[in-house]
């Protein structure tokens, strides 16, 4: 699937500089650890298009996708190291380096992408940029947004009292586990390609993820139902290494963070056209599709939201609040 993105880029002219055409090209490596075909892969590519229409020959991108490098830790190794230069990341490098002031990894607490951008707007969401950056050697250029998260189940969710008892695969993040036992899930670790078997087998009763998950891993299989629950706008993030980044001249600077803007919007359009398919073909297969109180869910989920925030530092909590009100 990489060959043929490289294909692409290559028939563009973006991987095939001539090698007396340009004496030092810059080459940018771009990582992300999704296949290619999805929104990660349209954005990464617009960025290559757009350096060469503006500046023909004066960059190499090479797209590294489905963790060819690695896995997103392994990337930020090799970005604060200057091994790499770009990725398309996660929410690791929030974690990893400034978790403290990751309000955005909270579930039920942001259920709009203007309440996520204006966290990021705020004190408290610079200052994650900032200690992110310095710690991990990293120049932050912007998000991308990715499709919610929702839930599927073997049966109708609408509040939160139907998850009593409710066996509910999730990942190993302890923000995630706190928000959903406070809801009434009993949690269930599975690793990821283990899904299917443990929904066929009723090991667990029900995932969440953003609908590719579902359509992808085919879950109509042995799920009925899709709970639209969008309790977590996960956005990717485009970072570069700040050793690569510093090194370049602002003329380079500016080209290139003009080129990830492009890029960003792009990626996001293709993604919303993306969730809509999902969302369609999953109800062509058979899925059923929930609308539950989201607001219920909320409000019982608060008193965990209210004490992982009062564990983070000071200003998160009233910032994250107050931007979790932007589109009231």
């Amino acid at each position: 699937m990489q060959k043929s993105l490289f294909a692409t880029l290559t028939a563009l002219g973006i991987l095939a500089v001539a090698p007396f055409a340009l004496a030092n090209p810059i080459e940018i490596q771009v990582n992300n650890t999704m296949s290619e075909g999805g929104s990660e892969s349209a954005a990464v590519e617009r960025f290559a298009e757009y350096l060469e229409e503006q500046a023909p020959g004066r960059f190499n991108v090479r797209p590294f996708l489905a963790g060819s490098l690695g896995g997103e830790d392994s990337v930020l190794e090799l970005l604060n190291l200057g091994q790499t230069q770009l990725s398309l990341t996660g929410g690791n490098w929030r974690q990893q380096y400034a978790p403290e002031y990751d309000a955005i990894t909270v579930p039920f607490l942001f259920t709009t992408w203007d309440e996520v951008d204006s966290y990021i707007d705020s004190p408290s969401g610079q200052t994650l940029i900032e200690q992110a950056e310095q710690q991990g050697g990293l120049k932050f250029l912007g998000v991308q947004h990715r499709g919610p998260r929702h839930m599927t189940a073997n049966k109708e969710i609408h509040t939160p009292e139907d998850l009593q008892g409710f066996r509910l695969r999730l990942p190993s993040l302890p923000i995630w586990l706190e928000v959903w036992e406070e809801l009434g899930a009993q949690v269930v670790n599975v690793p990821a390609p283990e899904i299917y078997l443990a929904m066929q087998t009723r090991q667990v009763d029900g995932h969440e993820n953003s609908l590719s998950s579902p359509y992808t891993r085919r879950l109509w299989e042995v799920q009925d139902y899709l709970i639209t629950t969008s309790h977590v706008q996960f956005p990717w993030s485009w970072v570069a290494s700040a050793r690569w980044w510093d090194g370049l001249e602002e003329e380079d600077q500016a080209l290139i963070s003009e080129a990830v803007d492009v890029a960003r919007a792009y990626g996001t359009e293709q993604e919303l056209e993306l969730d809509d398919f999902y969302l369609d073909a999953l109800q062509e297969e058979g899925m059923t599709v929930v609308q539950p109180d989201t607001e219920a869910f909320r409000e019982a989920a608060m008193p965990a939201i209210d004490r992982v925030l009062s564990e983070m530092a000071d200003g998160v909590r009233d910032d994250a609040i107050s931007a979790s009100q932007a589109s009231d």
